[in-house]
């Protein structure tokens, strides 16, 4: 009736913040997920979802699976996933991605690279290589 609550040994549930009046310069990479309120200059990795606050500012690079902006970003930003741009978001610099959700308000001045086209073209090149080979044999 009652089941123990199963866990998966490959998720991490930690959280790694930097608060309002911090500042960090440097490199950080962990596989939790990042809330930065304050400002950083340096790069971030992590397989987790990044969230830049309101207050928050981060000059540098950030590779992600997911990111939520408020506040600025300036550098490259790499995110596997969603990128999602609040209403306060400014963003400067070049940016790659899974799928982009922008709010109005928000300033995107960045060159942009989409992750999805590129496999759908994959996927439409095998599927056009499928049917030659189908109707050569």
């Amino acid at each position: 009736m009652f089941s123990e609550k199963k866990t998966n040994p490959g998720q991490v549930l930690e959280r790694n913040i930097i608060g309002r009046n911090s500042s960090f310069v440097g490199d950080i990479k962990s596989d939790g997920d990042f809330r930065i309120d304050g400002k950083v200059e340096g790069t971030i990795k992590t397989s987790g979802r990044v969230v830049i606050g309101k207050e928050g500012t981060v000059d540098g690079t950030i590779d992600c699976s997911n990111a939520d902006i408020e506040g600025k970003f300036s550098g490259n930003l790499n995110v596997d996933e969603l990128l999602s741009l609040k209403a306060t978001a400014t963003i400067n610099g070049e940016v790659v991605l899974g799928k982009l959700s922008v709010e109005p308000g928000a300033n995107f001045n960045a060159s942009c690279n989409m992750k999805g086209n590129i496999k759908a073209l994959k996927n439409e090149n095998r599927q056009q290589q499928r049917e030659k080979t189908e109707k050569t044999a």
